[in-house]
Parts: structure tokens; C-alpha cells; sequence
């Protein structure tokens, strides 16, 4: 598959290298602040945190030799714009084949705007049991919140224009490694 990228002018904000450096740094981040490895878990926001999740989790075990369980998370029927959206809605399949009762979740998202995706993950997650701490990986913020929700990892920072589109890809998707921003 190619990125919309391909076909949509754009000013690129990351590169291959630059995606695979930030995902690195997060994952050395996470495992700093945690006081045991045994304790987390991973859950990618589909679709582009799962790629995210699974990739901070293998940079994990080859820097310290701990497997972190990776789950994925639809959220789709959690938003908050269900009812104006609707038919434009593809409900996908949530896969977290681990317990998170008091373990600490880190969710993953490509990128976070508003904080209305993440909002959903949290209401979503509730329904998988009672986690000891959720805390939030991001690979770009690119401001404009519309809610009290703030990344505690985090891959780079910008300001987007609400006019401009902050565009993810990824090869295990879109089969490349680009972030741009879209007219």
C-alpha cells in the first residue's frame, strides 16, 4: 500500500530515520520511568499506534531483553462524535490478549489534536479491567487540545494550524516512514 502522501503535496516534518529515532527515545524514556518492566503493557490506538506499540516494545527487548505485551484498541464506538460520524465509522477488532488490572498501560497514538482520540482509548480501556496507571506515548502533538489530555511520551512537538492535516505513515500501513503536514 502507498501513502496518501504519495499523491498529496506536503511539507515532511519526520523522516524514516527521524520516526525510528523518536520511537527509540520514547521506548528508553518509558523504561526510565518505570519502576518495573514487568509491569506495563503496551496498547496501540488503532490504526497507526499498534505499529507504534509493537515497535516500542521490540526496541525494549533488544536494548534490555523484556518482552512487553502489545495489545491493539478500536475506539471507535467510544468517540464522542459517534452520532454525527456514523455511517462513516469502521468498527475494527480490539486485541489485548492480557490482563491490564494493575498493570501500567502506556496507550500509543500516531498523533494526538484535541485529545478526543485518547479521551475514547481511556472510556474503551475501562472495559478491559482496572489499570494501575495509564499514560499517554505520542509520536507528534501538534497542539490545538480541546481537552485536558497531554502526552507523557513523546516523539516531537509542533504547532498545526487547525486548516493544515498533521498525515502518519507507516510501512507496516502505508508502507513507508513519513510524517507531513498536508494543505
Amino acid at each position: 500500500m502507498v501513502s496518501d502522501m504519495a499523491t498529496k503535496p506536503g511539507r515532511t516534518i519526520m523522516t524514516e530515520a527521524e520516526i525510528n529515532k523518536a520511537i527509540k527515545r520514547m521506548a528508553s524514556e518509558i523504561l526510565e520511568s518505570s519502576k518495573d518492566a514487568k509491569g506495563l503493557v503496551f496498547i496501540g490506538i488503532l490504526q497507526r499506534g499498534l505499529p507504534l506499540a509493537q515497535r516500542a516494545s521490540q526496541a525494549i527487548k533488544e536494548t534490555k531483553g523484556v518482552d512487553i505485551p502489545v495489545g491493539s484498541l478500536d475506539v471507535s464506538l467510544y468517540r464522542d462524535d459517534l452520532a454525527a460520524r456514523g455511517a462513516g465509522i469502521t468498527v475494527k477488532r480490539s486485541d489485548i490478549p492480557f490482563s491490564v488490572d494493575n498493570k501500567v498501560v502506556i496507550l500509543f497514538d500516531d498523533v494526538v489534536f484535541a485529545g478526543r482520540t485518547a479521551r475514547a482509548a481511556l472510556d474503551g480501556l475501562n472495559d478491559f479491567g482496572r489499570a494501575a496507571k495509564v499514560q499517554l506515548a505520542a509520536l507528534i502533538d501538534r497542539g490545538g487540545r480541546q481537552l485536558p489530555i497531554q502526552p507523557d511520551y513523546l516523539g516531537k512537538k509542533l504547532s498545526v494550524p487547525v486548516s493544515e492535516e498533521v498525515k502518519v505513515s507507516l510501512k507496516e500501513i502505508d508502507g513507508v516512514d513519513q510524517a507531513a503536514v498536508l494543505k
